[in-house]
């Protein structure tokens, strides 16, 4: 089977993107199968596209092998531009929030608007070689909207996703963390990444190339 490294150390969004992927006969690594440990990757982009293009470009640099990034932006519908998180959702003012932190401003944010309109604009940069890369940010990646309320949810905490806890899937009204597996994956539109992937999984994903790379599988 060929592999293919996702540019991340987070073991959920590494699971999540096997669950997506998991037609395309493609095992994918995270930074933590690799043998020498990733470099830090300043994520200073003014949108999600630019930070995914500078994490693929440089985990590609330092490994040396075909590798993807992502990085998302959250949008509220009908806010101006300055009250809009993008991809500083845990900077604000400057200051690196918490996930405590992050419960109390976003709620406070919903309190004060009103029951927020939100989604998460995706974008993903694939890098196989110097003269094949390849990023989209197109709406098929962007989630479905949901509600952003001010009330957390009663009794789920995930460490690294607070916001989860204050998201509400407007279809059925669940909280994200009452959803089944197959409503997170429609709210997440697991199909766009798939449909990325499927247009460039001939090019070669590894293969040999991966075995000047040790990795620990």
């Amino acid at each position: 089977m060929k592999k293919l490294l996702y540019g991340t150390g987070n073991p959920a969004k590494l699971e999540s993107m096997r669950r997506r992927l998991g037609g395309l006969q493609v095992e994918i690594l995270g930074l933590e199968d690799m043998e020498r440990e990733a470099p830090d990757v300043p994520e200073d982009g003014c949108t999600p596209l630019e930070n995914a293009r500078k994490k693929a470009l440089a985990y590609h640099q330092f490994y040396g092998i075909p590798v993807f990034s992502c990085d998302s932006g959250l949008y509220f519908e009908g806010l101006p531009e300055e009250l809009q998180p993008g991809v500083h959702v845990r900077t604000v003012n400057g200051r690196y929030l918490t996930d405590g932190e992050m419960l109390e401003y976003y709620s406070s944010m919903a309190e004060k608007y009103g029951n927020l309109k939100a989604r998460y604009r995706n974008a993903v940069c694939l890098v196989v070689d110097a003269e094949h890369i390849y990023e989209s940010m197109d709406d098929s990646l962007a989630s479905e909207f949901f509600l952003l309320t001010p009330v957390p949810h009663s009794g789920i905490r995930h460490k690294g996703f607070p916001l989860d806890s204050l998201s509400v899937d407007i279809k059925t009204g669940k909280y994200f963390y009452d959803l089944t597996e197959e409503q997170i994956d429609r709210v997440a539109v697991e199909d766009g990444f798939l449909e990325f992937f499927k247009n460039y999984r001939d090019y070669p994903v590894a293969g040999e190339i991966m075995e000047n790379e040790k990795t620990v599988v």
